[in-house]
Order: structure tokens, then sequence, then C-alpha cells
């Protein structure tokens, strides 16, 4: 008889396009989600939370293969039948939402979520199958000065989250811009018009001459390769760029610019009118076009908008993993989308907002050297030396923890050496010794984490750096709180 063969180990490994998160990244993307919530409830917006499943259907997304509707999306059939997924973003389940219980909502109804969205592509480098968005949406106002506040909310949001000032810009321009101007350039063939947005959405990184070629016979790039163009005529060609290239100075001069380019056509007057009504609303909300501006460049899912559209554009200086400049680029978007909900109720309804992935933000941040994580910092960690001792250093914890500091008792077997180190790895800011001695005289000795790391950059001898004890003071147990608030005030 053989041998039954030993059950082999599972392998330890994350599915392939999730992560695990330590708290460098968790601590940065509760701060910037803190900060930003705080922001839109000061504007009036009520936080949402809807599940993390919606039906398919609802969602919109569906496959060829009807048996199974998991395309960008991962699908799974209840024991109705039904097919349900997580949802890939969080303006479609609040559409459902609104659809659901629009007898019953304040109207306009005004609401911010975050959370975790979902979705079935293919992973890659920075991109991620899970992933956690910030939104704040208007549902029920027609009003572009919805738009003018949903614009100004971002730019206030994205500054409280850790960007000065200044060092990101909200970009702004319309759907009926375009539709305008694919009527004045006499493009009225729908994928020909889809080959001029892809040649406009690549102006930053070809330039104009590059885009030019794109939108006549086509372009052939570095590696050889030849990219079919939109085949508009010199004349279209440029009155295209021009449309572009109308994003220059104030909002108000960029407007009378795009006049010239769209004026004349019934879509492009109504996206001129908007947008001169959102520019008056942000001069009233104090946003200058240092944080806002009316950029025709602008091509952001032209499908889904229905109106303006805005994209939040990083402008610091960052740097990647190995120190080298990049462009960060966008780092959210939004715009006006009202056929969303009648979907469901077959009447059209207004709608607004702005979104960002909270992850890419975060990065964001990084990479411009304003990292959200140094609040990752660990608690204030109680050498254990006896195990007859443990009482009295669990009270010496309780005490730091009853005054809002962090702390915690070393609770494994090893010694003084490794516990230090411990706390070091844990990034604490101090390490409290209660020995014998200190319980005896009622005192206790602190060592100052933070200190003694700044000071061991600039001590060469070890004896010297053993016979100084930097950042080590022996004080009375009564004096303890205030010495690691001091401590921690100081880092």
């Amino acid at each position: 008889m053989s041998e039954r063969p030993e059950a082999r180990s599972p392998e330890a490994r994350a599915p392939r396009g999730f992560i695990d998160r330590r708290a460098r990244d968790v601590v940065a993307e509760r701060t910037i989600l803190a900060a930003v919530s705080g922001v839109y409830e000061r504007w009036g917006f009520e936080p949402l939370d809807t599940g993390a499943f919606e039906y398919a259907d609802a969602l919109g997304k569906f496959l060829p293969d009807a048996d199974r509707p998991n395309e960008g999306v991962f699908a799974l059939q209840d024991d109705d039948e039904q097919w349900m997924a997580l949802r890939y973003d969080l303006t479609a389940p609040l559409a459902r939402f609104a659809a659901q219980n629009w007898e019953t909502l304040p109207k306009p109804f005004r609401r911010y979520a975050f959370g975790p969205v979902w979705r079935n592509e293919k992973p890659g480098p920075g991109r991620f199958r899970e992933f956690v968005q910030c939104d704040a949406d208007t549902v029920g106002s027609a009003r572009p000065e919805a738009d003018a506040e949903i614009i100004a909310m971002a730019v206030e949001g994205l500054e409280a989250a850790g960007l000065p000032a200044g060092s990101a810009v909200l970009k702004i321009n319309n759907r009926k811009l375009l539709n305008g101007l694919m009527a004045a350039a006499g493009v009225a063939d729908e994928g020909q018009k889809l080959a001029v947005l892809r040649a406009v959405d690549k102006l930053d990184r070809l330039g104009a001459e590059g885009v030019r070629l794109l939108l006549g016979e086509g372009r052939k790039d570095e590696s050889g390769a030849f990219t079919k163009g939109a085949g508009l005529n010199a004349s279209a060609a440029e009155r295209v760029l021009a449309f572009t290239a109308a994003g220059l100075g104030g909002r108000g001069e960029t407007l009378a610019r795009l006049a010239e380019v769209v004026g004349g056509s019934a879509e492009g007057d109504e996206g001129l009118a908007e947008l001169a009504a959102i520019d008056a609303a942000l001069t009233g909300l104090g946003v200058g076009v240092d944080r806002a501006i009316i950029d025709p460049s602008v091509v952001r899912g032209l499908e889904y908008y229905t109106g303006p559209v805005f994209e939040a554009e990083l402008l610091l200086s960052t740097t990647d993993e190995k120190g080298q400049p990049m462009r960060f680029g966008s780092i959210g978007g939004g715009g006006r989308y009202d056929d969303l909900v009648a979907r469901f109720t077959g009447e059209r309804t207004p709608a607004t907002g702005f979104s960002f992935g909270v992850s890419r933000l975060a990065a964001a941040l990084r990479a411009a050297g304003r990292d959200l994580s140094k609040a990752a910092r660990g608690p204030v960690v109680v050498i254990a030396f006896s195990p007859e001792r443990m009482a009295d250093y669990f009270a010496v914890a309780q005490e730091i923890r009853a005054a809002g500091i962090a702390a915690e008792v070393y609770l494994g077997g090893s010694g003084m050496k490794a516990q230090m180190k411990y706390a070091d790895r844990r990034l604490s800011p101090a390490a409290i010794i209660v020995g014998d001695d200190e319980l005896a005289a009622g005192t206790v000795t602190v060592k100052d984490l933070d200190l003694g790391r700044a000071l061991a950059a600039k001590v060469s001898d070890n004896a010297e750096w053993r016979a100084e004890r930097p950042g080590q003071q022996t004080i009375p147990r009564g004096e303890l709180v205030e010495a690691l608030r001091r401590i921690l005030a100081a880092s």
C-alpha cells in the first residue's frame, strides 16, 4: 500500500494587483481622508456609505459573454441567480442610491463618500485592482454654480490634504465647447470626432506639432510605428489647434479667445455661457487663476460627461524612486454627468462631482517631498526586565495612555538590547526604563530615541557614544508625562 503524499503548504503570496499596506501608507491615507472630509462637511455635504457590492446591471458593466458579466469588475452570482459585482467607482452606486431614494432626499442632494473600489483589470506598475477613492457630488442642480462649488471645494480639499496653495491647479473645459468645435471644423463622423479628441489629449506629451500631424494624415513615432490621423484638412486642423491654445492668461481672456473659435454654434455658445457663470462664481469664492483655469485641451471621459469637465494637475516638482525628475500629472478630476441617474428613472437628473484616488494623492505628496506617513510613529515602549515586575510596567504604560500618548509594554522574550532595537524599528519617540532602582526611588529613566537618532549621526566614536548616553535622563515618576510631551512636541 503506497503512502499518502504529505499535504503541501500553501505559498504565502498576495493576489496580483492587491497590496499589503503598513502604517506608513495607512496613516498617510487616513490623514488625507480626515482632512478632506472636514472640508466637505464644512461645505454642507453629508457622508454616504454604500455597500461594496452592486447588482452588475446597475453598474453598467457587461461582457459579450452574458453568462458571466465580469469584464472590468469582479462579479459573482447570488443564490437568486442575480449577478453582483464589487463597485468599480463611487459614482455608479450614488446614481443607484439617488434613483432608489429620490422622493425622500433633500434636493439638491449633496454627499461625499470614500472607500475602496475594485477593478478587474490587468495590474501593472502603480496600477492596482483595489484602491481608495474620495468623491463629492451634487445631484439635482443644473446650475453652473454647482460645478463651480465642486471645483472650489476640490481646491480647498487638496490643499487641506497637504498641497500648498498654488501647487495644484484645476483645469476646466466643457463638453459643449468641444462639440461646438467639431461643428465649426466640419467634423460630423463619430469615428473622426474620437480621433480628434485623442489627438488633443496628447498635446502635453507631443506638443502642437505632434498633434497637428495626428489631426492630419498621421504621425510616425521614434520607433517607426505609424498612428493614423483624424484626416482633417489644414484649415480644420488649425482651428482645433487654435482652440487648444486659447487657454493662456486669465479665465476671462480665455473665454474671449474661445468665443472666436466656437462662437456661433448653439452648443458652443451654451458651453461658453456655462463657463462664464463658473468663472464668476469662482471669483466670488476667492478662487483665482493660480488655483483654477479654463484649459480647452482637457479631454476627460467625454462619453460619460455632458457639460463642464475638470482635472486637477500637480504643479510641484516631483522625483521618482531613483530621485529622477518626473511629471506626476493628474491627481483627480470630475465633471457634469446629467445622464447617469436617468439609466434607472428614464428622466434626466443633473449631477456634478469630483473624485481623486487617495493612494495616488498620497504618492503625489510623497514624490513632492511632503510625506504624510511621517505621522506613522510607534508607541512609547516600556522596557520589561523581570517577569515579576510586569504589573509595574503595565501601570507605567497605562499612566502614559491615560494622558493620550500611545504606549506599550514589551511582551517579547528578549533582553535589553533587543528591546531597544524593537523600539527603534517601531519608530518609537521614547523608551521607558523602570528597573528595581527606579522603582525604589520613585523615578523613571526616559530615553529620547528621536534625539538619540539625531545625535548618533554626529558621533563617530563608540566609546564616546556609550559614555554620553545621548537623550537619556532619569526623572521623578510624576514628571514622566510632561517629559514625553516635550519629546513629542520636539519631533
